[in-house]
């Protein structure tokens, strides 16, 4: 699994991670069932303190993203709660993408064709 992280960005690094492992559910590039790093392992992988992974993986669970298992390790989960709808953080975040697009001036139609790239892509394509 590649985690990216952005140095000198305003997200902190175990919502990076978080994010990054949303979108590779989302895209497919994380399969329902696949076995992720154990934090330890992935701590090393991308130079972090096992402490922030964690925190992530924390946040994944408690989401409902993964789940785990003393014996199996962690694991994107297999199916997903249909709720149809986001958390008041993701509205919250989307408002924001939004009013920045709009301030920089961009038309609807163009943050319309972006949101087409990005959800028709991988499990989320309608």
């Amino acid at each position: 699994m590649i985690i990216t992280l952005q140095d000198g960005s305003e997200v902190p690094v175990f919502k990076q991670i978080r994010n990054q492992i949303v979108m590779g559910i989302s895209d497919g590039r994380l399969a329902p069932g696949e076995k992720l790093p154990t934090v330890r392992a992935l701590a090393e992988e991308i130079g972090i303190n096992s402490m922030t992974v964690n925190k992530a993986y924390q946040l994944l669970k408690q989401e409902g993203y993964i789940i785990t298992d003393r014996r199996n390790g962690v694991r994107v989960k297999e199916n997903f709660e249909q709720t149809k709808g986001l958390t008041t953080e993701s509205e919250q975040e989307l408002a924001r993408l939004i009013s920045e697009a709009k301030v920089k001036g961009m038309t609807r139609d163009d943050f319309i064709g972006i949101v087409d790239k990005y959800f028709g892509k991988g499990r989320g394509k309608v």
